[in-house]
């Protein structure tokens, strides 16, 4: 067996989502051969890469086949997180991909969404931060049990810098973090803007493959502010199945794929698509209407990531500050981890596919 040998093996293992083989992707490092022995490492293209078997299988399998029956194969998996971010970038160099989590209205479980979504990241073993950008209605104190808490500052060229909390494994910044929670937030647009703004260029975020943002419901200035102040790698949507939910999803679709805009959407994700007793874990009830959201996906052509169902542990531990992902119900958590799984492909799709990311620009009316 030679190195030249296994590498030709290897050439015939795809990676399942980019659609091209682990050599020509540069995939392949660490080769080395001792006898019947082969090790190597597949880089993949995130941590929370859910292919990681299937490529595993096909490798051993291609160098059984096509170079010696009997040998002894060790796959290591490290990873590099794919980003589409141009080099020249100075907002938030450090993070890899920026994924916007938006609704079309309130109350949809867009907030739970992008808790659990950044929890099912860092789980994988992704570098996570989650961002709540929703001025008005800030959730993520409660949900992550630090209500009261404030960051600390430093100082940094004469400049105060916010230095993100840290729970679960994750950095957090919410303007629930810095102000009463008592105290209603009444600020005009550029007022609002403006804390947003701070959010991004004043918060030491650090290295992270993700930073997940909480956006407000609706489409308005905070989401222009966002994506004219950072490239956004993508956007999720949350929708419920209930027609109503749905007709305001179709907004920001529209939104985001209009020509001055044009943001990748990565996907929809169906929340409270079904409703399950605990004591009947196998029954499901469709309150909102059945498949909804999936049929919007299908409508629009856009990846459909999975249907999170209405579940009582889900709400009770977002009011105890102990989200799905780190609770008890394992129905929620493989729902949590199986729209990440579809996530993450599809960031990596879109990262291999389309063009850099950048920061947009549009003209506001007078």
């Amino acid at each position: 067996m030679t190195e030249a040998d296994i590498l030709k093996a290897l050439s015939n293992v795809q990676e399942p989502d980019l659609g091209k083989d682990l050599v020509s992707l540069n995939m392949i490092q660490d080769l080395s051969i001792d006898g019947n022995k082969v090790a190597f490492t597949i880089v993949l293209t995130t941590p929370a890469c859910p292919m990681k078997d299937l490529m595993k299988n096909a490798s051993e399998n291609a160098i059984k086949l096509l170079v010696n029956k009997e040998a002894i194969v060790q796959v290591n998996f490290t990873s590099k997180t794919t980003t589409a971010r141009k080099d020249d970038q100075a907002v938030l160099s450090k993070v890899k991909n920026i994924i916007a989590v938006v609704s079309g209205k309130g109350g949809v479980g867009k907030s739970t969404v992008s808790a659990n979504l950044a929890l099912a990241l860092a789980a994988g073993g992704a570098k996570v931060g989650l961002m709540d950008a929703d001025i008005y209605g800030p959730s993520v104190p409660i949900m992550f049990g630090v209500r009261g808490q404030r960051p600390l500052m430093k100082d940094e060229n004469g400049k105060g810098i916010i230095l993100p909390l840290e729970k679960y494994g994750i950095s957090l910044m919410s303007i629930g973090l810095l102000v009463d929670e008592k105290d209603a937030v009444v600020w005009r647009g550029p007022m609002a803007s403006s804390a947003i703004r701070q959010f991004i260029t004043d918060v030491d975020w650090g290295e992270l493959d993700y930073l997940v943002i909480d956006m407000p419901p609706g489409t308005g200035d905070i989401h222009l502010t966002i994506m004219q102040t950072v490239p956004v790698t993508g956007v999720v949507i949350v929708s419920t199945p209930q027609n109503v939910a749905l007709a305001d999803a179709k907004k920001a679709i529209a939104m985001f794929g209009q020509a001055k805009i044009n943001v990748p959407i990565i996907g929809l994700v169906e929340n409270m698509a079904y409703f399950t007793p605990a004591e009947l874990p196998e029954n499901k009830y469709y309150l909102f209407g059945k498949e909804g959201g999936k049929k919007l996906a299908s409508e629009y052509d856009l990846p459909f990531l999975g249907q999170i169902p209405l579940i009582q542990s889900i709400r009770e531990g977002g009011d105890e500050g102990v989200p799905a992902m780190v609770g008890n119900d394992v129905l929620t958590k493989e729902a949590f981890t199986k729209v990440v799984s579809l996530a993450v492909r599809q960031i990596a799709v879109r990262n291999a596919d389309l063009p850099k990311t950048q920061t947009i620009t549009v003209e506001q009316d007078a």
